[in-house]
């Protein structure tokens, strides 16, 4: 598993990156579900996980995003619910989408599991084309709200993890939805929604009593894009206390930092800037706030056990 794990982030650091339609997250790591249904059920917990991102503070019309998750073992343990909601907004474009996860896990060795999961929901998009600042206020083509869409999608993920490591694979969105104009002709086609597939991996090494290193690697691939890969080495400070550092293939790099309030709560933040377009030169980074917790009813010594991830 280590020399798997090795070996995909060196593949991942020889990729170059591009924007995507799916929003991108330094916290990924913290934020599975919204890109693998079944992560759905695997902390053990009812977790639920709330995060901000402001994207290029400080140039106009920039990304702001924010996501919520819940999601929780049921039954015999063997099944996950949860449910992700993410509000993202780019100018006068906002996408807000819900969705259901319901995940299955198997017991393949003593220490693993494999987790498959299935989501569907909404993709809810708008245009406020009316709010953007135009000189000739008798243009029309900024009179309407063109590509205003409900859009239903449904996607599948693998997840296989232990207490030290996983790996996972994933297409939360399968459908290729299509964006029109008000005249919902074929001719009038604005744009469409691209497959998104994901592949994340990370593990945790023990450096010494106190410190412990957890590298984390999120690819992923869109069609008419090249591979994007966030890596992330993180280190961890009596499993309360973390920081690291990240690299977007030549697009961004980063730190993060968090801790553990309580065995329950955590909060982290996290600050990255552009070098790979244009935009580097007109905003001043983006930032991330990301706050989780795991609401642990029955079995209190879950409490002490911690979770890497």
């Amino acid at each position: 598993m280590k020399n798997i794990f090795i070996t995909t982030v060196l593949i991942v650091a020889s990729l170059t990156g591009f924007a995507q339609q799916d929003a991108m997250y330094t916290h990924y790591m913290f934020n599975t579900l919204s890109v693998n249904p079944a992560y759905a059920g695997t902390r053990d917990a009812l977790t639920v996980t709330g995060l901000h991102r402001s994207q290029w503070v400080g140039f106009d019309g920039a990304p702001r995003t924010q996501t919520l998750t819940v999601h929780s073992p049921i039954l015999n343990k063997n099944m996950g619910v949860g449910l992700s909601l993410v509000n993202d907004r780019i100018g006068p474009t906002k996408m807000t989408a819900v969705y259901v996860d319901f995940a299955y896990r198997i017991q393949v060795t003593d220490k693993a599991k494999l987790s498959i999961g299935l989501n569907g929901g909404l993709n809810i998009r708008s245009n406020d084309l009316t709010s953007i600042p135009i000189d000739d206020v008798t243009d029309e083509t900024f009179a309407a709200n063109e590509g205003n869409a409900l859009l239903p999608n449904f996607g599948f993920g693998l997840y296989y993890y232990s207490d030290k490591y996983y790996v996972g694979i994933s297409a939360p969105k399968l459908l290729k939805n299509s964006y029109t104009s008000n005249e919902s002709t074929a001719s009038n086609d604005l744009s469409s929604e691209e497959r998104h597939y994901f592949l994340i991996a990370g593990m945790v090494f023990k450096l010494s009593e106190s410190f412990k290193l957890k590298p984390t690697m999120l690819m992923k691939f869109t069609n008419g894009a090249p591979l994007q890969g966030d890596i992330t080495g993180t280190v961890i400070f009596k499993d309360r206390i973390w920081a690291g550092l990240m690299y977007r293939s030549f697009d961004a790099a980063g730190a993060l930092i968090g801790v553990y309030i309580t065995p329950q709560l955590a909060l982290g933040y996290s600050y990255d800037w552009s070098f790979g377009n244009e935009t580097m030169t007109y905003n001043d980074g983006s930032h991330e706030i990301m706050l989780m917790y795991d609401f642990i009813f029955k079995d209190k010594s879950k409490i002490r056990s911690p979770r890497y991830f």
